[in-house]
């Protein structure tokens, strides 16, 4: 019986080893993560609210692209929002609430904007384990060239934990969904 027990033990932590180093090229080290260049619009996919707006906006002033679109799918009134998205900047902004609230209504809403203005480029912001699952999702429905930049930030060793299931999660959702 114990030895049935430590067997068990043992081949959930290879399993977990395996988990963890497959999830190292997805989730920690994105290989879609590229350096930012310039383009006709920077995104930024919604979610922590972790500084990453006001990182765009910096990307856009230092002349990346003149429009910032900054995805806003929270409950109102959010006074982190607002301190974004209605305040004046150096460049346009452009705050939206997308529908569905998901990455894949952030990815519907650039291939709108996009389709409206004639923009062929655009970089999209989120956070490392992020990167790799809106990469695939967005470039099913924005067709230009895409640039994703990793807005790297200090997570916690429990938040990577959560962050591997549920990008993991929304990796089998985003994979069996179709078209944009």
């Amino acid at each position: 019986m114990a030895r049935t027990i430590g067997r068990a033990l043992a081949g959930g932590l290879v399993m977990l080893m395996l988990a963890v180093l497959g999830g190292l090229p997805l989730y920690v080290f994105p290989a879609a993560a590229q350096s930012p260049r310039s383009v006709d619009v920077i995104m930024v996919l919604g979610g922590r609210q972790d500084g990453r707006e006001q990182f765009a906006i910096r990307l856009a002033e230092q002349g990346f692209a003149r429009t910032v679109l900054v995805s806003d799918p929270y409950t109102r009134p959010d006074p982190y929002m607002e301190a974004v998205c209605d305040v004046p900047h150096r460049v346009r902004v452009i705050c939206f609430d997308p529908q569905p609230r998901t990455t894949r209504g952030e990815a519907r809403f650039l291939r709108d904007e996009a389709k409206m203005n004639g923009w062929n480029s655009a970089m999209v912001v989120t956070f490392s384990p992020h990167i790799a699952r809106s990469d695939y999702i967005v470039s099913r429905c924005f067709t230009g060239d895409l640039v994703m930049v990793d807005y790297r930030e200090r997570l916690s060793i429990t938040y990577w934990a959560w962050m591997y299931l549920y990008q993991t999660a929304g990796f089998v959702r985003a994979f069996l969904q179709v078209g944009c």
